[in-house]
């Protein structure tokens, strides 16, 4: 088996970390640092509390603070284009992953003469960019720890950056960032990180031995832990095993891919600006149970981490067991899992099934059975 696996040179995980970051970054070398966020972390103090820790640590800072869900390719460009007008040296990503999505972009667009739409794809990016520390607030997307980077274009189109520059020099856990989470960012962001841990252990393209262990590891963790943060959001073990599930299963599914769920997820996204954790839970279930007669050894075993209190005798049973536990989970979400319901509308059904086969090939190709175009538009009105 030929595989590589990547991971990011260092974690710190603790109770009060944010207050780590200038340290972290000063002790890369940065003296001027671009602080990119959204403007809720504004107004939950989180960002002001950053910028403290940054210019204790003797850092000069500047902010950036309209990051939009889907980042758009013109909010990376501001950034950058405020980065280098401040002539930043290091960059500070803090929020969900939408947050540090563009703060990696940022962190490699400041000192390079690439535009941005060069480096969609795979290995396009050329240089180093500056010293970069990521603090997720979300336990979902495990963007803290991967070299992917995606915005929406000007077309209304994901666009993927994949570059081992991207990965972080930190990612810094703090769980009391997470404490204040709404029930249903809470619910989207931790169905999010499930999915990333399952489609990266069923992989057909890039699965590995290593990643197989933390998705697995991760899955454990989230399914033990999602509940009980849905129940009592101010669970501080709860909260920090989320986000240490949702951290092992970005680090699995950037070395083993995602698959189908996150391909019929994107258009939801870009075209109607639903998030991505709830995109992606609108979709799990119906795809899961497409996929049942081609992973259910896979679900098997990943049933043995969901449910470890139960026991199987026959495997399809476990399999069954499993992606119904993944429905329960989902309508126990307290989100919405109609489309209909979240202003698609029909039309868009048959386009969006269109542009997932057109545009989302490798993402179809990872998964464990294959996928028409009328299979994709079918799981689509499965849920309209």
């Amino acid at each position: 088996m030929n595989y590589e696996f990547r991971s990011v040179p260092r974690i710190v995980c603790e109770a009060g970390a944010l207050h780590s970051v200038g340290t972290e970054l000063k002790g890369l070398g940065a003296q001027r640092v671009m602080l990119v966020c959204d403007p809720g972390i504004v107004s939950l103090g989180f960002a002001g509390k950053a910028q403290a820790a940054l210019e204790a640590a003797g850092c000069a800072v500047t902010v950036f603070d309209q990051v939009v869900p889907d980042p758009s390719s013109a909010v990376v460009k501001e950034a950058a284009e405020q980065a280098r007008q401040f002539k930043a040296d290091g960059v500070l990503g803090l929020g969900g992953g939408s947050s540090l999505d563009a703060a990696k972009l940022v962190a490699l667009l400041i000192n390079s003469e690439q535009p941005l739409e060069d480096l969609y794809g795979t290995d396009k990016a050329q240089g180093q960019r500056v010293p970069l520390v990521l603090v997720p607030t979300t336990a979902g997307t495990g963007s803290e720890v991967t070299w992917v980077s995606v915005i929406t274009d000007e077309q209304q189109r994901k666009q993927a950056v994949y570059s081992p520059q991207l990965m972080p020099d930190v990612a810094v856990l703090d769980p009391l960032l997470t404490l204040g989470l709404p029930a249903k960012v809470t619910a989207a962001t931790g169905l999010d990180a499930m999915v990333h841990a399952i489609e990266a252990y069923t992989s057909r393209t890039r699965k590995n031995p290593i990643a197989d262990g933390l998705a697995t590891a991760a899955l454990g963790l989230l399914g033990a832990n999602l509940r009980k943060v849905l129940a009592n959001g101010q669970d501080v073990a709860a909260r920090t095993a989320m986000l240490q599930g949702s951290l092992m299963a970005g680090m699995a599914f950037v070395n083993a891919s995602v698959a189908a769920i996150h391909g019929l997820a994107y258009p939801l996204g870009a075209r109607f600006h639903i998030p991505h954790g709830h995109a992606n839970a609108l979709v799990m279930a119906p795809v899961l149970r497409f996929n049942l007669s081609a992973a259910q050894s896979q679900y098997a075993e990943l049933a043995a981490y969901l449910l470890p209190d139960r026991h199987f005798e026959h495997e399809a049973d476990a399999a069954q067991a499993f992606v119904q536990a993944i429905e329960t989970l989902v309508a126990a979400s307290g989100l919405e899992t109609r489309l209909s319901k979240l202003e698609v509308d029909e039309p868009a059904l048959a386009e969006m099934a269109n542009a997932v086969v057109l545009n989302l090939r490798r993402l179809i190709d990872s998964n464990p059975k294959d996928m028409t175009e009328q299979d994709v538009e079918a799981l689509y009105r499965s849920i309209f």
